[in-house]
């Protein structure tokens, strides 16, 4: 019998921001994180996609625009050194995953 996934928005940003932390801690490869991306989506009945990617995408962007605060943040403390500001903020490639996102997936934005 076939596993059921939640596909609430606290359960999807719960597994997201597992994910995360064990990229970040070093659990995981970003390889790996992709592909457990990739198999929980297979699990995922096709009737509940659309609200899963949906929610996906809201935590997704809500992630992004909390990393770009904290980058922003860092940056405007002056305390940082040029060269580790720099490669911070080049670390962040928010915007760009947010837009094949979209443009993978054909989800129009509401921004």
């Amino acid at each position: 019998m076939p596993q059921e996934i939640s596909v609430s928005y606290q359960a999807i940003k719960s597994k997201v921001y597992r994910l995360i932390d064990a990229l970040v801690v070093g659990e995981k490869s970003e390889s790996e994180v992709q592909e457990s991306i990739r198999r929980w989506w297979d699990l995922i009945h096709p009737a509940d996609r659309p609200i899963a990617q949906k929610y996906l995408l809201m935590v997704l962007g809500r992630s992004a625009s909390a990393l770009d605060a904290v980058g922003d943040g860092l940056l405007s403390t002056g305390g940082a050194e040029p060269a580790y500001a720099q490669m911070a903020h080049s670390q962040i490639p928010t915007k760009r995953i947010m837009e094949r996102m979209l443009k993978e997936t054909g989800v129009r934005s509401t921004v």
